[in-house]
């Protein structure tokens, strides 16, 4: 099992992720869009990169429940280490989301996952599949192998949430991220589109495991970036 550094570790880095991301999105609109969707985008793929560089060498920096079941399914973590993974990253999550309802007290979205009208609902399903599915797949192309580079891991999979972020952030979110969904929409009670983002997320990131081995069908090395949650 992991222990309880590592597990803290994916709490911590869940946690700040969600309150650096989410609550750029907050403050952007309790201020009328001072931010600028720009650098929200940033903002989400800096807050992965910092967690990255923070904890992944302590926990693997998962910090994303989808990410964690990609490397169960490329064998990279034991099966033993995903359930616990996944309570301390919604955890994280969902403390992230409270505290910054706290201090952004009028926000009423905590920068939800949400689509821009309901009646996109399955068009955000789509995205947030495809999104995921290239995230996992970029994250298993550069954080497994011998020149694994958890430097280099950091900057990549940061610089492609951000885009991400940039390019899908208004259409359905960009969220990529099952943890970081479901802690504002608990906190806000913005639930309505909730199911899609929990579905969608997970089953990406698991279809970018058999395209990662039709890709680099050698066994790769286990992961820099999992290698907190091997035991």
């Amino acid at each position: 099992m992991p222990t309880l550094k590592q597990l803290a570790g994916e709490a911590i880095g869940t946690f700040g992720l969600v309150f650096i991301g989410c609550g750029a999105m907050a403050y952007d609109e309790v201020t009328g869009g001072r931010l600028g969707h720009p650098l929200v985008a940033l903002s989400w793929g800096l807050a992965v990169c910092l967690m990255i560089y923070a904890f992944g060498k302590l926990s693997g920096a998962h910090i994303n429940p989808a990410v964690t079941l990609g490397f169960w399914a490329q064998g990279c973590i034991k099966f033993k280490s995903v359930p616990p993974y996944l309570c301390v990253q919604f955890i994280g999550a969902i403390a992230a989301a409270g505290l910054l309802r706290l201090l952004l007290p009028t926000s009423e979205f905590l920068g939800a996952s949400l689509p821009r009208n309901m009646s996109q609902v399955w068009l955000c399903f789509g995205l947030e599949f495809v999104l995921t599915l290239i995230l996992m797949l970029v994250i298993l192309l550069t954080a497994t192998g011998p020149r694994a580079n958890l430097y280099l891991i950091g900057l990549l999979v940061g610089a492609t949430v951000g885009f991400e972020a940039f390019f899908a952030g208004p259409t359905c979110g960009a969220s990529m991220n099952p943890a970081r969904s479901l802690g504002p929409a608990v906190v806000s009670g913005q639930i309505q589109a909730l199911w899609a983002y929990l579905l969608a997320t997970p089953l990406g990131a698991l279809m970018a495991v058999p395209l990662f081995r039709a890709l680099k069908p050698r066994q790769a090395d286990p992961a820099v970036c999992c290698g907190g949650a091997t035991s």
